[in-house]
């Protein structure tokens, strides 16, 4: 599924967030935003996935649905958002549970997701007996249970420290190349912006406007043994954000 957004703004009263900002998502695609806090980056997520409606513009989707899916745009966020008193298996299964699929297919399906992210051994143990790189694993299982078309994703590794993020990005390039889902990731994270992505859209300072788009032509597959080639594109990721990333910091600073 592709994804269009054209001259979309977006304000919270009179609070300017976005202005003008086009871009397209191809199907198949992996698009990372970067930019400073408080950029409208999860803002301008919101509205790809039609969680919000943009104050000017427009936002659509276009291309088909892969068969069996049951949710086209799903998210992953960096809350885990897991349900305590469930097991691994129960908590991939509940997304399924309001869709009208044969029994056998779910059972199908949340053995699927549990063999694609490695957590078929872990299916029967309930959130707090797992680590918060296994309980993000386990949402990124559900995510994929529904088949989705579309993965939006805002800061999925945020709140992991650094070795488990190393191990999560792996397993999150791999994932997506095997599948070729089309997915926009929000991030903080250059290393994660130029592991991941096919595209990197750099937002500037509130309101959040689209400075450039950096392609990153190093395949995903070989980009682990390839460091000293991502390394001058982070850098010149960090240059295009640094000086408008340190003055929002300030501001947010200064708000406090």
């Amino acid at each position: 599924m592709r994804l269009e957004i054209s001259g979309v703004s977006h304000s919270y009263d009179s609070l300017s967030v976005l202005e003008d900002i086009d871009v397209a998502v191809e199907s198949g695609e992996i698009v990372a935003l970067i930019g400073p806090s408080g950029c409208g980056k999860s803002t301008l997520l919101s509205i790809m996935g039609g969680l919000l409606e943009p104050t000017n513009g427009s936002a659509f989707q276009e291309g088909d649905i892969p068969d069996g899916c049951l949710n086209p745009l799903t998210y992953v966020f960096q809350d885990f958002a897991l349900l305590p008193w469930r097991s691994v298996e129960g908590n991939i299964a509940l997304v399924i549970n309001d869709h009208k699929i044969d029994p056998t297919e779910a059972k199908a399906r949340v053995e699927g997701v549990l063999a694609q992210t490695n957590l078929t051994e872990f299916r029967h143990a309930f959130p707090k007996q797992l680590s918060g790189g296994m309980r993000q694993r386990v949402g990124i299982a559900r995510a994929f249970a529904v088949n989705p078309a579309v993965l939006l994703m805002d800061e999925p590794l945020s709140a992991l420290d650094a070795q488990t993020r190393s191990i999560l990005l792996e397993e999150f390039a791999d994932l997506f190349r095997k599948t070729g889902i089309t997915v926009v990731y929000v991030t903080h994270n250059l290393n994660e912006a130029v592991r991941l992505a096919n595209r990197v859209v750099v937002l500037s300072r509130r309101p959040g406007r689209v400075k450039e788009i950096v392609d990153i032509p190093i395949p995903i597959a070989e980009r682990a043994t390839r460091d000293a080639e991502l390394r001058p594109l982070q850098n010149r990721l960090w240059q295009l954000i640094r000086d408008e990333a340190v003055e929002a910091d300030k501001e947010l600073a200064d708000a406090q």
